[in-house]
């Protein structure tokens, strides 16, 4: 088992980059360990968990922003900024369900790590679009800061977004600064039903390209919406979209969306409470994740399933150190793939004959792709996204060994990889942290 590190202040992350750096070992950054299965397996001489940074140590309501150690859990900021009605706007997903990890446990640096956005990404923006600043600790084990804490800063080169959805290849980040935004006040969602992927595309684009302000778009399939109890019992395939704001405002958009869609497929709607279910189940794609108690636990040493029962809930299991991944071995692999909205069908009928199941977001512009066994069938998944103009196809969940022996992220082409390439060498020539995450020698 791999050493695990528990810094309690970025004076002592310092330090233990410095040891690393020194003694020519390896560090695989994390915080709660509620993302560890994300990216490429890889193996290191030591964990470097940033959980005991935790902590909102700025939040001014009223200028919109809030500033918090690296640790500090999302679920803790997001029910701290809707007690003064405001939200993280880009609407970050829990990964836990998918990957077999309690929910809640995810934190602001694995957020921002990551770069998470959910269903709001293609009108609010990702997670790096509402950065303002970050306190971080290099490869160099040189601790540094950029950007600050007002909205509009210039500071020459824009760290906090660069760094983000790095997945702690170049920095660990210490402390955050984001941006928060007013909540809706209310929502509602209006339902398509009976409509076929193609068909849905063209229903999303007329509506997220109109005049009404349509805030989420997504097409579920019959057999995937049969497991969001929002809309269970449909009996058909669910395209939603979602209006938020203030209640006369959406009754007179949904009226006039109601107008233009007419004729496309059965209407129906959500009122608030079934809304803000259905559009969390997208989020975080609830229909294909994975039984905590079957599939986490199987993979667990006694002595690490103990540790998972005893800890707090809402930061949920940590999986054992060079273990990620061995409790999905029999769970069905799981990709992400990002492509033009209209050209999000084709890759679930390229997929079909597989067997595959699909849930589209961002208007057809996201494909959650689930093929039917273990094997990540990576070669056919990167053929449907050619086929369908280009992309990106992100393997999320597959076994430690399959995500050892495959691309996870998309294959670069030259010129970015050596972009990619001389970031690593600035801001960590000795490849100290999480080497190879990402890309195989970054």
């Amino acid at each position: 088992m791999s050493e695990r590190l528990c810094p309690r202040d970025e004076a002592e992350v310092v330090e233990a980059v410095r040891w690393a750096v020194s003694n020519g070992r390896t560090l695989d950054v994390a915080g709660s360990g509620a993302k560890a299965g994300l990216g490429r397996h890889i193996q290191t001489d030591a964990t470097l968990e940033l959980g005991g940074l935790s902590g909102v140590t700025l939040y001014e309501p009223e200028e919109l922003v809030l500033s918090a150690k690296a640790g500090t859990t999302v679920a803790e900021i997001e029910a701290l900024v809707a007690a003064s009605k405001q939200m993280l706007a880009f609407e970050p997903m829990d990964f836990g369900p998918l990957l077999g990890v309690a929910p809640g446990g995810g934190t602001l640096g694995g957020l921002m790590a990551c770069n998470l956005a959910g269903p709001r990404r293609p009108s609010a923006g990702a997670a790096r679009d509402h950065a303002l600043g970050i306190r971080a600790v290099s490869g160099r084990a040189e601790a540094f800061k950029a950007g600050g804490r007002v909205v509009k800063n210039v500071t020459g080169y824009d760290l906090p977004r660069g760094l983000a959805g790095s997945y702690g290849t170049l920095a660990a980040f210490t402390e955050l600064t984001i941006k928060v935004l007013p909540r809706p006040e209310t929502v509602e969602t209006l339902l398509l039903l009976g409509l076929d992927p193609a068909a849905a595309a063209g229903a999303m684009s007329a509506a997220v390209g109109s005049y009404y302000d349509v805030s989420g778009a997504a097409h579920v399939p019959e057999a995937v919406a049969a497991a969001i109890p929002a809309v269970a019992g449909a009996g058909a395939s669910v395209t939603a979209l979602r209006l938020e704001g203030v209640a006369p405002s959406i009754r007179h958009r949904r009226g006039k969306l109601e107008e233009m869609l007419r004729g496309r497929g059965t209407l129906s709607f959500l009122d608030a409470e079934a809304s803000l279910a259905f559009w969390q189940a997208v989020r975080d794609v609830t229909p294909f994740a994975v039984s905590l108690s079957a599939s986490l636990m199987a993979g667990l040493d006694p002595a690490t399933q103990s540790e998972a029962v005893r800890r707090p809930q809402g930061l949920g299991p940590r999986v054992k150190p060079g273990d990620e991944g061995a409790h999905l071995e029999n769970h069905p692999a799981l990709w992400r793939v990002s492509v033009a909205p209209m050209a999000g069908p084709s890759i679930g009928a390229a997929l079909a004959g597989l067997g595959a199941r699909c849930l589209y977001d961002w208007a057809g512009g996201l494909v959650w792709v689930e093929m039917p066994g273990a094997e990540p069938q990576t070669a056919a998944v990167r053929a449907a996204v050619a086929a369908a103009g280009g992309g990106h196809a992100t393997l999320i969940r597959a076994s430690a060994a399959a995500r050892a022996g495959e691309e996870v992220f998309q294959p670069l082409d030259p010129i970015t990889g050596a972009l990619i390439a001389r970031m690593k060498n600035g801001f960590d020539p000795g490849r100290v942290l999480s080497p190879g995450r990402m890309y195989a020698g970054v």
